[in-house]
């Protein structure tokens, strides 16, 4: 005799049965999976190559992308498998990720968006020692705000690239939601808000409109005020809810961003000795910086060579070069890899007529 539950459809008890049986499949079929990947580890071991390769996790997340029959969201695959591809990973030797410290800072949720959750984490000071925290080896990437939608460039980050052998092997993107946080759960009593100079310029009218008499305060980092609001009541701090959390805080008001599409763009550093440049898979990007000779026409014919040859520029910037003679440095992304032959013509002809040429990094661009 039938089972008369089945006439009126599945129960919340047998759907909740039929989910533990294929946790227990998805666990043994992950440990499946990372017995593969410590296999493949020995064998890089064996021939000396290196364990991440930013380039193929790309292939392999874009490829389950595709591959995907649905419900599951498209964009939910690449954190899960980045968390996968993570743990795996750290069976052999977790990576040591250097970012903007304290905890909570949104330099610590991009690395750990990017890498998963199974690395060391190396909160730096500042951003100078982020880079020499990887260039000595304590580190073996290091993660770095270089642009955000609302206030453009971060200028330290890119005079920190002119000088520094690190490579640019990586980037990834970031919605920035930014809090006010504060002991006490109100608005009164606020004398001074404590925030990264990008963030009280990312919040200026919110600021402006609501705490029009608080003094605004430049600190390292959105999570360093959050410490520093922690122990005073008269102090607010603008950071993300993590660092609410982290540090004990209310969020007074949330989501006080002058643009409600605020993203920063993250730059993922290594040392070329170490971490070897990815290979082309498809969807890259080329970062490098140069400058021209101080004479008419000649930003014009820096830019000849790339529209010659096909390649599409995606970002242009422009820094001084501090050297008195009203000279500039100009950071610029291509679409494409160096390993193509018409991105390599164009590289060729751009450094023909350029006065200094440093090729910054080649990466797969954001897959998230």
């Amino acid at each position: 005799m039938a089972d008369p539950s089945d006439a009126a459809g599945p129960t919340l008890q047998s759907l909740r049965a039929g989910i533990d049986a294929l946790d227990l499949k998805l666990l043994a079929l992950l440990n499946e999976r990372a017995a593969l990947a410590l296999a493949v580890g020995a064998l890089k071991k064996a021939e000396g190559s290196v364990v991440f390769r930013p380039e193929r996790e790309a292939q392999v997340i874009d490829g389950l992308k595709r591959a995907n029959p649905g419900p599951l969201r498209g964009d939910s695959v690449a954190p899960i498998w980045r968390e996968v591809m993570s743990a795996c990973r750290a069976l052999e030797t977790p990576a040591r990720v250097a970012y903007l410290g304290p905890a909570g800072t949104f330099s610590e949720e991009a690395a750990l968006g990017y890498f998963g959750s199974s690395i060391v984490r190396l909160p730096c000071a500042n951003f100078d020692e982020v880079l020499h925290t990887t260039l000595a080896g304590a580190a073996d990437f290091g993660v770095v705000p270089v642009e955000n939608s609302t206030e453009g460039v971060v200028a330290r980050s890119l005079d920190l690239f002119l000088t520094t052998p690190l490579i640019i092997i990586g980037e990834t993107s970031l919605v920035v939601r930014h809090n006010l946080l504060r002991r006490e759960n109100a608005l009164e009593g606020i004398a001074a808000v404590c925030a990264h100079p990008q963030a009280l310029a990312q919040c200026h009218a919110w600021l402006a409109n609501h705490l029009p008499h608080a003094e605004r305060r430049p600190v390292a980092s959105n999570a360093e005020g959050a410490r520093i609001a922690a122990g005073d009541a008269t102090l607010a701090a603008i950071a993300s809810e993590r660092a609410g959390a982290e540090f004990g805080l209310h969020v007074v008001a949330p989501a006080i961003q002058d643009d409600a599409h605020n993203r920063t763009r993250f730059a993922i550093l290594a040392h070329p000795d170490r971490q070897p440049r990815p290979s082309a898979c498809g969807h890259d990007c080329t970062s490098l910086v140069v400058s021209v000779p101080n004479r008419p026409g000649a930003v014009h014919d820096m830019l000849v060579p790339l529209k010659q040859h096909g390649v599409s520029m995606s970002r242009f910037e422009s820094r001084p070069a501090r050297s008195g003679q009203w000279e500039y440095y100009f950071y610029i992304d291509i679409q494409g890899h160096p390993d193509e032959p018409h991105v390599a013509a164009a590289l060729q002809g751009l450094r023909s007529v350029c006065a200094f040429f440093k090729l910054l990094g080649t990466y797969p661009i954001d897959v998230h």
